[in-house]
């Protein structure tokens, strides 16, 4: 059905996948004037001609939404965003490693590349929205905007959207996000689209190999360095290769034994040092996040029952999340939870509406500005002028 939505104009993110590629064909569909924009992100020079540009932007890529814009009948653009992805982006996911956390910086792009640089340059193409691949649905209700999870539950993506705020959702569309990911591919092939079938890619866009070690190593200057595997009362046990290298919850490849399986705990960046201890110090029951985004734009004065998401393909954890002011909140989960990880994100739900969400802090966490451990089940033992681009 042709929608009245000729006098809309729509800039859509465009990657040359078969997600993007649908979205900007829906809403051509529905009458929108449409315009293609693909942005041209820093990608990990000196790595051999294999794979010498960005994932999000080889020129394969850029060639395939080049001619998706073609057939579609709709101008195309390039932006040179290489600079600013760069200094914020690529910064952002070595400083956070070398401070011990283990970011995810699909978040950080989606908070500072996707929709406040690239929503800015539709905004000044004079465009009402800016359209994305992504699985989530954006509601418009009395209250003000919801952000839902995506129909299909093994690609909703709305917890790396959860920085979103209103003004934000009322300029932003997801055309698939009421498809699964076979009707997208379907959709396609109806549209006679090139990409009907192509395959994804899951690693970090800029890493040139998908080995974020070894791009650690050459970017950084203190992820390598060695240092102690302590227990929680201070034993050591062995050498840790570099914090960056391990993960929470990680029981094989520490290089050490005992009389019963040992996990990471966490990582005291102080000490350069690798926590280790049993399954029953693992299991955490409260969190703090910082940097908390609430997507209505009015934090609840009361602690409130939710659903949370410690990952991205995590499933939601029952708990009670409480606003701590100054963009902090402590939840508490009701059965102990493994695998909390500093630097990743903390997304809370009701159902499938997404309430906001932020990012882990250490696992030392800061509260009223003192440190307190989290809970365990048993006490331990011992960017700037836009550049198009032809």
């Amino acid at each position: 059905m042709i929608l009245n939505n000729s006098k809309k104009r729509v800039v859509v993110a465009m990657s040359g996948g078969v997600d993007s590629s649908v979205a900007a064909a829906l809403l051509v569909e529905q009458g929108y004037d449409v315009v293609g924009m693909m942005m041209r992100l820093w990608s990990e020079p000196g790595i051999g001609s294999g794979a010498p540009a960005n994932r999000c932007c080889t020129p394969d890529q850029m060639a395939d939404a080049r001619r998706v814009a073609g057939l579609l009948g709709i101008p195309f653009y390039v932006v040179d965003v290489q600079d600013h992805f760069r200094q914020t982006i690529v910064q952002f996911f070595i400083d956070e490693h070398d401070d011990g956390r283990t970011p995810n910086p699909c978040i950080e792009c989606n908070r500072q590349i996707r929709f406040t640089y690239l929503l800015e340059r539709a905004l000044a193409l004079d465009a009402d929205y800016l359209a994305t691949g992504h699985y989530a649905q954006v509601r418009h209700t009395p209250s003000g905007y919801q952000l839902r999870k995506g129909l299909d539950p093994n690609k909703d993506q709305s917890y790396v959207l959860h920085v979103l705020d209103q003004e934000k959702l009322g300029k932003v569309l997801f055309p698939i996000g009421g498809y699964t990911k076979t009707e997208v591919r379907e959709l396609a092939q109806k549209f006679g689209l090139p990409v009907a079938s192509k395959s994804e890619s899951q690693d970090l866009c800029f890493l040139g190999d998908g080995n974020y070690h070894r791009f650690l190593q050459e970017y950084s200057q203190k992820v390598s360095a060695p240092g102690p595997i302590l227990t929680s009362s201070g034993e050591e046990l062995g050498q840790h290769n570099g914090l960056p290298f391990y993960t929470i919850g990680q029981r094989k490849g520490l290089g050490i034994s005992a009389s019963v399986p040992l996990f990471v705990l966490r990582k005291d960046v102080a000490q350069n040092a690798l926590i280790v201890g049993p399954k029953s110090e693992l299991g955490q029951q409260t969190l703090i996040a910082r940097d908390v985004n609430w997507l209505s734009g009015r934090p609840p004065q009361q602690p409130i029952p939710a659903q949370i998401k410690i990952r991205y393909k995590a499933k939601g954890i029952q708990g009670e999340v409480v606003n701590l002011g100054d963009g902090r909140s402590q939840v508490t989960f009701h059965e102990p939870v493994f695998g909390v990880t500093a630097g990743q994100g903390a997304v809370f739900y009701d159902g499938d509406v997404c309430l906001g969400g932020g990012i882990i802090a250490d696992g030392v966490n800061e509260l009223n500005g003192e440190t307190a451990v989290p809970t365990h089940t048993t006490p331990s033992l011992e960017l700037n002028k836009i550049q198009v681009l032809s």
